[in-house]
């Protein structure tokens, strides 16, 4: 089958990649121009890259008229959450618009095909303990620019749905993680200080922000298979939260590393890493997606963690030898 993932060179996109063309899909991804290809230099030769823009129209129309796939998975984004706070009105354009000219460039073609809009579980925002864990019909109170900007395309993806016929599944995913994540987000940035740590790369004290919030984290991978069951499986205009149902604090979580790597670290607060408004639990139930899918989490958290510290020691070590050479 012929597929486009948008964000194909971001964190979740490449592992989608790596998850469809594995199922036998020609996999299509659309890049821009100035985007780095690292996440996916290793599918060289199996992944059609196309150049685009999704804040462009033009761009768009021109990429679903030439790929014409018969799945869309709708990734890129300006995904990190306190970049958003910093640059609004760049990621409300980003967001909102780079989907609107997908949806119109479905249209447009004429195009018969299934689309996956990538949500996200900052949807929901200020949830109060009782209302623990978070259902798909959980109230959505978003606490941040970006999660406006993804508020705003679940609903303009179901709007869509029901307005013109599009075929639309909408996945509200919760954190995940995992090798390639990106190092502004926090289980990368801990990977990256506890692994300089145990590389005598630096002292031990790591640079932290809330140590309090607690979050449902997923593995990238199982996220991958989570998307591609969603088109599989997933029942039009709907929407499904995909998390493994248990949350971990950001102070477990960096207690983890530390461990992982047998170190023993101490912290010191940043206050550039605190957020004006920041949501203080995280816990989802995916009992919706599971019984229409059949989809379960599959890696532990340790293990998405011992292979992301591993990834980033990998990363390290180069640098090093290098220098010494």
């Amino acid at each position: 089958m012929k597929v486009l993932i948008t964000g194909v060179t971001g964190f979740a996109g490449s592992h989608l990649a790596d998850h469809l063309i594995e199922a036998g899909h020609e996999v299509w991804g659309l890049r821009r121009w100035r985007s780095r290809d690292d996440n996916v230099a290793h599918l060289a030769g199996r992944l059609r890259l196309i150049e685009g823009d999704i804040t462009d129209a033009r761009a768009m129309a021109d990429t679903i008229a030439a790929v014409r796939p018969a799945w869309i998975f709708h990734l890129a984004a300006q995904s990190f959450v306190p970049a958003s706070w910093q640059a609004p009105d760049a990621t409300l354009t980003t967001n909102i618009r780079g989907q609107l000219n997908l949806l119109e460039a479905v249209r447009a073609a004429r195009l018969t095909c299934r689309i996956q809009i990538a949500g996200s579980s900052e949807e929901y925002g200020l949830v109060q303990p009782h209302e623990l864990p978070i259902t798909e019909d959980t109230p959505l109170r978003p606490l941040s620019p970006y999660a406006v900007s993804k508020v705003a395309q679940d609903l303009l993806a179901w709007q869509y749905a029901r307005s013109y016929g599009l075929d639309v599944v909408r996945t509200r995913g919760f954190n995940h993680t995992g090798p390639r994540r990106g190092e502004p987000f926090v289980s990368s940035d801990f990977a990256r200080q506890v692994a300089e740590v145990s590389l005598g790369l630096r002292e031990p004290v790591i640079a932290v922000g809330n140590l309090e919030a607690r979050r449902d984290f997923t593995d990238v991978r199982d996220v991958a298979r989570a998307y591609a069951l969603a088109l599989e499986r997933g029942k039009s205009a709907e929407v499904y939260n995909i998390c493994s149902g248990q949350d971990v604090s950001i102070r477990e979580l960096l207690g983890m590393l530390a461990d992982l790597a047998g170190v023993e670290v101490a912290t010191r607060p940043d206050p550039a890493r605190l957020r004006p408004s920041d949501v203080p639990v995280l816990r989802g139930c995916c009992d919706k997606f599971r019984k229409a899918t059949g989809w379960e989490p599959r890696l532990p958290l340790r293990t998405t963690l011992a292979d992301l510290l591993a990834w980033w020691r990998q990363r390290l070590v180069g640098p090093i030898a290098d220098a010494r050479h």
